[in-house]
């Protein structure tokens, strides 16, 4: 790439690299850079200012301006033109800064003096450290070469940031990856943990972000890209019996692959002096910026490929990054920016935590930590840019909080909650074995929810009376293809002969919303969680769930099968999926199979209009089981994974606890046993209001049992009816209040 004369990237990358090769401290290494920014780009003005925190800029270093004016003038992101730098992500260019929309002017400055300003962002994957600004007094308008310049050396900056060069006087100086952070998330799923940080997508480092030679990075760059192309090759050519849309996402993964503009971008890069990796770093970076500007979601998902191209080529040019068959420490917590099922399985049950920057409620990763019963928290920002592995991290799933790096005093105080529930849970293994039976003598059917052979281990020693709940989806999404009937048929086998006599309820496929089959074509749907989805996909696509109804009746030979479909909005809809499985029965009769000795045909009560079916559908209904997550959102038109809204309404809502009652009442008219199923059934104050209301069967986590049996021995439900009654007359929106006073009143 040409350059203006006097402004030659590759030679003042090579200066500055020599300056950051001197002997002294952070300050000084900045001071030295503004001074050599400056004299290089002939500007009167360079300014480096860093992040302080994550809404905070501080002048750190500067030439030209003020010298009283570093570590004291600061600004919050987007105010001002550099903050709208760092917010956008974006350079500003102009020859006459004060005339600007946003400009701000900084009295202990003294920039009034200076028309022209030039900044750009100091940023490393997306993540923006600060903002690097040269102004002039002539109203000039600066060249693309010189735009060009600049970001390559903020480029160099925030590597060296981010390998500590810059430490010192401020708190923008502070050394990285050293102070204690407090994260806030969301919690999709209860518990507390104490462990170390394992990162499932690790930090590359690169100490040398100035190249010596620019050939030999190029070569580099090619053979690494040369790899890149024919992994892509063999991942294509590997799938090539995939339906025509994965095919089609995987051609163009190909094509950014092969992009020569992506490539030629890369060794312009170079050419102005960096390194192989942080060329890539800094291509990735505005992808990345771009990528949050862009309202299409078909393009930012074609952003979003060649991000993840820019992470393989990364791995490819550096060595780093987790190899599979990596061992796992004793006392993991995993931190990611997001994970699917398989991936989190691969790390097996020796992880202690789960923290995503990203991910859901409903999401199969928070199945998996509930089955796992590790605590998990979910929209930790940033986390994984501050994290590094093998740093104290302490999660607590209750609160949705994440303390990494902690100080001695919330260890301190982590520890004695801890120890609080390791003496509880000792207290329930010794009533494992007794019945959930009240006070005044009513007995509680206690069941576990589970969705993987790892989970059913733990069915004899969770005081479990069953399987209420069986998700079969996870086979289905742990696969890149359609799974075979035989090899279901042999997994739920394994299901009946790890539950021995106890009824397993297995739950038709449900998909749909947030659970998408890869080899699926997905339904572009505004709203997929009221779309098309479980029973509705099955009655639609016949085959798929005669598939399954096949290897549950092969399964079970000769034993008792116990049949659930789920989403059921009307008594039609029931009425043909129960004749399908009759169908189905009767062709397996016919081809000799093994019949089941008995066969009961439950629904998932998720939508409230089934609560309001024909009274034939709870008259042929054998069992029903309340789908607490989605009716509770369904029944508040409140998205359970929108954090804004799903925690506005409370479970012991007057109307949401009357509505419970009804529908206990209405099921026991027919005599058709209901349970509820969900994760307020795990909590042992909502567990005992159910059951005050009329339920007689609860589903639940296997950890959540002993808590909610300990609950359920110590009330008379007679006593917490009446209690309850009196509460929703009281002409309050929750009963939460009136139930908390009473349980203390009881000691």
């Amino acid at each position: 790439m040409a350059q203006k004369s006097g402004v030659n990237s590759r030679t003042l990358l090579q200066n500055l690299r020599d300056t950051l090769a001197e002997d002294g401290d952070g300050q000084e290494r900045l001071d030295h850079i503004t001074q050599l920014v400056s004299e290089s780009m002939e500007t009167e003005v360079c300014s480096i200012y860093l992040r302080r925190d994550p809404q905070t800029l501080e002048l750190c270093a500067t030439e030209g301006l003020n010298k009283e004016a570093v570590h004291q003038t600061r600004m919050r992101v987007g105010e001002g033109l550099v903050g709208r730098i760092a917010k956008r992500a974006a350079p500003i260019n102009t020859k006459n800064a004060p005339q600007e929309k946003g400009f701000r002017y900084m009295a202990e400055t003294g920039e009034e003096l200076f028309s022209s300003l030039l900044g750009v962002p100091i940023q490393r994957l997306g993540e923006v450290l600060g903002v690097l600004v040269v102004q002039s007094k002539d109203a000039r308008k600066y060249t693309d070469d010189e735009v060009y310049a600049l970001e390559v050396v903020a480029m160099v900056i925030a590597e060296m940031k981010e390998l500590g060069a810059f430490t010192g006087e401020g708190e923008a100086m502070t050394a990285p990856h050293q102070r204690a952070h407090l994260f806030r998330g969301g919690s999709a799923q209860e518990g507390a943990a104490r462990g170390v940080v394992l990162l499932h997508d690790p930090k590359i480092v690169i100490a040398n972000p100035v190249a010596d030679d620019p050939e030999i990075e190029k070569g580099r760059l090619n053979d690494a890209i040369q790899q890149l192309r024919l992994n892509v090759d063999v991942l294509l050519s590997a799938n090539q019996n995939e339906d025509k849309e994965q095919i089609e996402v995987m051609e163009s993964y190909r094509m950014f692959a092969n992009s020569r503009g992506w490539v030629a971008r890369l060794e312009a890069s170079i050419d102005s002096g960096l390194a192989a990796e942080v060329a890539v770093e800094k291509e990735q970076s505005a992808t990345r910026a771009r990528m949050s500007r862009v309202p299409d979601p078909y393009l930012r998902e074609r952003l979003h490929d060649l991000d993840d191209l820019s992470n393989r080529l990364l791995r490819l040019l550096t060595g780093q990054g987790r190899a599979a068959g990596d061992s796992v420490p004793d006392n993991a917590v995993l931190v990611a920016s997001n994970i699917g099922p398989a991936e989190l399985l691969e790390y097996g049950k020796k992880i202690k935590g789960l923290v995503l920057e990203h991910g859901s409620v409903g999401s199969h990763a928070a199945i998996i930590a509930r089955a796992w019963a590790i605590p998990m928290v979910i929209h930790a920002d940033n986390i994984t840019r501050e994290a590094l592995n093998g740093d104290e991290v302490l999660v607590d799933g209750d609160q949705g909080i994440v303390h990494l790096r902690p100080d001695e005093s919330i260890t301190a105080a982590f520890k004695d909650k801890i120890a609080m529930l390791t003496e509880a849970q000792q207290k329930y293994v010794a009533i494992r074995d007794e019945p959930a039976a009240t006070l005044d003598g009513v007995k509680i059917g206690m069941q576990m929810n589970a969705g993987l052979m790892a989970d059913l281990p733990s069915l004899p020693t969770s005081g479990a009376e069953g399987v209420g709940l069986f998700r079969t989806e996870l086979q289905f999404l742990l696969r890149n293809s359609m799974p075979k009937r035989s090899d279901l048929a042999n997994l739920y086998g394994r299901v009946f002969d790890a539950a021995g006599d106890l009824p397993i309820n297995f739950r038709t496929l449900d998909i749909g919303s947030d659970k998408v089959l890869p080899y699926l074509q997905p339904e572009d749907e505004p709203n997929p969680a009221m779309g098309w989805r479980a029973i509705r996909v099955g009655l639609d696509k016949k085959g798929v769930m005669q598939m399954q109804l096949q290897a549950f009746i092969r399964a079970a030979n000769g034993r008792p099968l116990r049949v659930m479909f789920p989403f059921v909005a009307q008594y039609g809809e029931f009425k043909d999926a129960k004749a399908m499985l009759g169908a189905v029965l009767r062709n397996e009769e016919r081809l000799g199979h093994v019949m089941p000795a008995d066969v009961k045909v439950g629904a998932m009560l998720e939508t409230p209009s089934l609560a309001f079916a024909p009274d034939q559908f709870f008259e042929e209904c054998d069992f029903i089981s309340i789908g607490g997550n989605d009716l509770k959102q369904f029944f508040y038109a409140a998205d359970r994974e929108n954090e804004r809204v799903r925690r506005r309404y409370d479970t012991l809502n007057v109307s949401f606890m009357r509505f419970i009652g009804q529908i206990a009442d209405r099921c026991d008219s027919f005599g058709t046993p209901v349970s509820f199923c969900g994760e307020d059934a795990g909590r042992p104050i909502e567990a005992m209001c159910f059951a005050a209301m009329g339920l007689r069967n609860l589903s639940m986590r296997p950890a959540s049992i002993g808590p909610v049996k300990h609950m359920l021995r110590k009330t008379d439900l007679g006593e917490a009816r009446a209690m309850i009654d009196e509460a929703m007359a009281s002409g309050e929106q929750s009963i939460r209040g009136h139930v908390m006073e009473w349980l203390k009143s009881r000691g």
